[in-house]
């Protein structure tokens, strides 16, 4: 973005047109319109604009509803640029008014763009990979977001109707064992009516070393109620779906992320990003797609903060000091460093971080908090020389 441009031309992005301000580099106003959603018409008005020279086009969503125009401009041979949200309601404080109009946000895109251009991020849909892991890495979210939700449908019907089980089988409910004892004889009726050997010989072709002692704990749960819950009879009908839904839900997350392992295997960054401890798969990708290559972010610090994992200092005169969690940034990337870093701990140099924080009197989620925001100042050094991770020698990373 530190290419000088002539013309900045933001669009407000919708679902059926557009609206698209442009601006000099001298903030006069050459265009204000409403904009089609299409090929020929976005075509048409970035080569009416290419007449003034150089033209930078930024948008307030890159992708979805915002693909398009993005990806026309990219084929235009121009400049794109994106502006996020959080820094699109704080400039849009400085402006006059409180109007909320597609016109108004186009002109506060274009001139945020004109004055402001340390507040963009740039748009890296010029890399196959990553458009296409980002549809399948959102359809990964859908599905996980299905099985919470189905999961925790099973657990509240089987903690209604018999809290002994629930114990049991709750904490194990996404087991293949479990879900297929659930699939094919429902709830605690038919659980029980099934019987022991029948059980047994079901969970061990799922669960081999655990699936006599499972069997044993659910009949253990039996001898816990003798009463029988009303909604019983209708739960025992239920459950079955609900754990054949559940069972579909899980093996096309399976087939989804065999998918994002092959497509992120072509990714030149992937072997980068998965060498270091607690980064998998589904994180890997998540990280690719919220930061790219990284090169938009001049330090760890502006990547922490973008992340929302770097510590927020409170302080006025003599009676308001600290630090504190900050409440705002990406929230998937943030989830996405958070989630790692807790993978992380089996890793002995993150645990001996981690551990220091606690011993520091912190609590969990901020000691993994701190040991995300240690770990990405590796990330971002990782990124930026394209170099795999190496474990620290003598001190915690």
């Amino acid at each position: 973005m530190d290419t000088e441009h002539a013309v900045y031309c933001g669009v407000d992005v919708g679902k059926s047109e557009h609206h698209a301000v442009a601006l000099t580099a001298d903030g006069q106003r050459v265009y204000d319109k409403a904009l089609p959603n299409d090929e020929a018409k976005l075509r048409a008005v970035f080569d009416q604009l290419a007449g003034h020279g150089a033209i930078l086009v930024v948008v307030d969503q890159p992708n979805t509803i915002g693909a398009l125009p993005v990806t026309v401009a990219r084929a235009c041979g121009h400049d794109v640029g994106y502006l996020p949200g959080l820094s699109m309601r704080r400039v849009a404080d400085l402006y006059p008014g409180q109007a909320k109009t597609d016109a108004r946000d186009a002109f506060i895109i274009a001139d945020t763009a004109r004055t402001l251009r340390h507040t963009l991020r740039r748009v890296d849909v010029g890399d196959e990979t990553l458009a296409e892991l980002e549809v399948l890495v959102g359809f990964d979210d859908d599905l996980a977001g299905e099985a919470t939700r189905v999961s925790n449908r099973i657990r509240g019907l089987l903690t209604s109707i018999h809290p002994a089980l629930e114990r049991v089988l709750g904490p194990r409910i996404t087991h293949p064992a479990v879900l297929e004892m659930l699939y094919r004889y429902g709830g605690p009726q038919g659980l029980r009516t099934a019987g022991r050997r029948k059980l047994i010989a079901l969970a061990i072709k799922h669960a081999p070393r655990m699936g006599t002692s499972l069997v044993d704990d659910i009949f253990t749960a039996f001898g816990a109620q003798t009463v029988v819950v009303p909604g019983t009879t209708a739960a025992d009908a239920v459950l079955p779906k609900l754990a054949g839904s559940l069972k579909d839900v899980l093996q096309q997350r399976k087939s989804v992320a065999a998918q994002i392992e092959e497509m992120l295997d072509a990714h030149p960054l992937s072997v980068v990003l998965t060498s270091m401890p607690g980064i998998g798969v589904r994180t890997a990708a998540r990280i690719l797609l919220e930061v790219g290559d990284g090169s938009g972010f001049p330090s760890a610090a502006h990547l922490a903060a973008y992340a929302g994992i770097a510590p927020v200092t409170h302080r006025s005169g003599t009676s308001i000091r600290g630090e504190h969690p900050a409440r705002f940034g990406n929230r998937k990337l943030k989830r996405a460093l958070f989630l790692s870093a807790f993978a992380a701990l089996h890793d002995p140099a993150s645990r001996a971080y981690y551990d220091r924080k606690r011993a520091e009197g912190k609590k969990h989620n901020a000691a993994l908090i701190c040991l995300a925001r240690r770990r990405c100042d590796v990330l971002h050094a990782m990124l930026r020389n394209r170099e795999l991770y190496r474990a620290p020698a003598g001190s915690a990373a």
